[in-house]
């Protein structure tokens, strides 16, 4: 059997916050001490590869790390340490708060956030009709992103992601926002991108529900670390157990 080819390889990644605590100037000044600074290990260590047309599900509880690893993925955090490899494939993050600017129209950011995508101003322009009918958002699209709710914000970011394909598609519970027609109709629209061989999808997702309809392997974060990776029903069966302790 020919090996797939791996279009995203992760080793030994590590991600570290560092916060500082709170102290008022003059309680600084008359302490003559310097701010302590904590140090929150996100990401602690994390090895994974995906083969091309692989749909990685990512589960774990609140502040396991699933969201700074997918950031790290997209480039948008720098890691301490370890090493992402993409192959060259191009790849795009839907998340809620991420790549907006507030300021401009929502028409002005699907131009601005697919040229960062690296499609050429022409191919955006393409594609303009067919994500703003996608994202429903009607007078909307032409204020400013900063008036948009989350659901409406969701709506347009999914539009943006879904229509302008790249190779890696990197999802971040944004399946569960938005209203019941927009998560039916995005639910229909990821089972289509996916449903093509070449693409590679990761989904970070509470939903347990929806990653076993959509996923073919499952990476389960816990505490910065994988603790299980694997076939989807396992890995799943084991964390809800696990959850339910």
């Amino acid at each position: 059997m020919q090996e797939r080819e791996i279009v995203i390889d992760v080793k030994d990644l590590k991600i570290s916050y560092r916060c500082l605590k709170a102290y008022s100037i003059k309680k600084s000044l008359m302490q003559f001490k310097k701010s302590k600074v904590q140090v929150y290990e996100a990401v602690r260590g994390v090895t994974f590869q995906v083969p091309r047309g692989e749909i990685l599900g990512v589960v774990g509880k609140n502040g396991s790390g699933k969201s700074t690893m997918l950031r790290a993925i997209a480039g948008i955090f720098s890691p301490d340490s370890g090493q992402i490899d993409l192959h060259g494939n191009s790849v795009s993050l839907l998340s809620i708060g991420v790549g907006f600017q507030r300021k401009l129209s929502g028409r002005e950011n699907i131009l601005l956030s697919g040229m960062l995508l690296g499609f050429s101003e022409e191919q955006v322009r393409e594609k303009m009709d067919e994500i703003i009918e996608f994202a429903g958002l009607g007078k909307f699209i032409d204020m400013p992103v900063k008036t948009y709710s989350s659901g409406m914000h969701s709506k347009l970011a999914f539009s943006i992601t879904a229509v302008l394909e790249s190779d890696i598609m990197l999802i971040d519970e944004v399946l569960s926002v938005g209203d019941a027609r927009f998560k039916r109709k995005s639910y229909r629209k990821m089972k289509q991108l996916i449903s093509n061989e070449e693409r590679t999808v990761v989904i970070v997702s509470h939903s347990l529900e929806t990653l076993r309809k959509l996923c073919t392997s499952m990476l389960w974060l816990h505490n910065g670390k994988v603790k299980m990776i694997g076939e989807p029903g396992k890995v799943l069966d084991a964390y809800e157990e696990f959850m339910s302790e």
